[in-house]
């Protein structure tokens, strides 16, 4: 098993980039991401949302994985999310639904107001394989270098989103 944590402060209050989390995708800085649906949304008596999407994400394998490993290279990604706007916080989890025998990827990211009126992020991710063949720790090595390579392209996506919801804000007032 490997491990992932790291946090990250946007300058943006914590309504804003809350948004923009969710209005992510599409953008091109994540164009492994074929869709992402909404499965259920409800309201909870204290006012939290609770939302589950069901995306698709497309990516390759490693050249040095079996051949037949895995019939395509994409996976199915569950989303269970909760925003509690009184607190400020939004608890996120995703985990893969397919070739969970080969690598089982568990990302938890938390997006906390903070008292100044910014947004501090933070991200703990799990990899897990099971294959065996005397692969484990090669493909959870591999997981975790690619999940630490695309963190940053992550975050540009949700910085464009930013960006973009800024510019569109400022276009309706001005209208």
């Amino acid at each position: 098993m490997k491990f992932f944590s790291q946090t990250f402060l946007y300058d943006d209050p914590w309504p804003t980039v809350s948004l923009a989390f969710f209005l992510r995708y599409p953008n091109p800085f994540a164009s492994h991401v074929v869709s992402c649906d909404v499965i259920s949304r409800t309201v909870s008596p204290t006012g939290t949302m609770v939302t589950t999407r069901l995306i698709l994400k497309r990516g390759s394998l490693p050249k040095w994985a079996p051949q037949g490993i895995m019939s395509k290279a994409e996976s199915w990604i569950i989303e269970e999310s909760e925003v509690d706007p009184l607190n400020g916080v939004v608890r996120c989890t995703t985990k893969n639904l397919d070739h969970v025998k080969v690598m089982r990827v568990e990302e938890d990211v938390t997006l906390q107001r903070t008292e100044d009126g910014k947004t501090l992020q933070k991200t703990e991710a799990r990899f897990v394989s099971n294959f065996g063949w005397g692969l484990t720790k090669r493909l959870e090595s591999h997981s975790l270098a690619r999940f630490k390579a695309n963190v940053q392209r992550s975050r540009e996506g949700l910085s464009l989103v930013l960006v973009l919801s800024w510019t569109l804000t400022g276009i309706l007032l001005v209208g």
